[in-house]
């Protein structure tokens, strides 16, 4: 193989490796879950707040909109006119990696 077609392989494979979620960051996205309490508004699998459940979030949403969805709540619910109450509340201040953790976890939560 030519050196431009392994690097033309490169620049195709390296990102999409890239954007699959480690298990240690899932394993992290799941404490962050867990310490940030957000079983109180939220479920999955079934434990916590059933109203909230966020089986198959994964499949739904892109990790965007996950983000967005934890860092500015407010606006996305105005985006998608959800009117839950209450209201869930923007975790801008979350440490970056929590949050990076937590939309892993997130995307993690897809169809079986």
């Amino acid at each position: 193989m030519t050196r431009c077609r392994w690097f033309v392989l490169f620049l195709l494979v390296i990102p999409a490796l890239a954007s699959a979620q480690s298990p240690a960051a899932i394993e992290r996205g799941q404490k962050a879950y867990t310490a940030q309490k957000c079983s109180v508004c939220h479920s999955v699998a079934g434990v916590g707040n059933k109203r909230g459940a966020l089986d198959e979030v994964g499949s739904k949403l892109s990790a965007d909109e996950i983000r967005q969805w934890i860092v500015d709540a407010p606006a996305m619910a105005a985006k998608a006119k959800a009117e839950r109450k209450p209201p869930m509340r923007a975790y801008a201040a979350l440490p970056k990696e929590d949050l990076d953790a937590l939309v892993a976890f997130m995307q993690s939560l897809k169809k079986k």
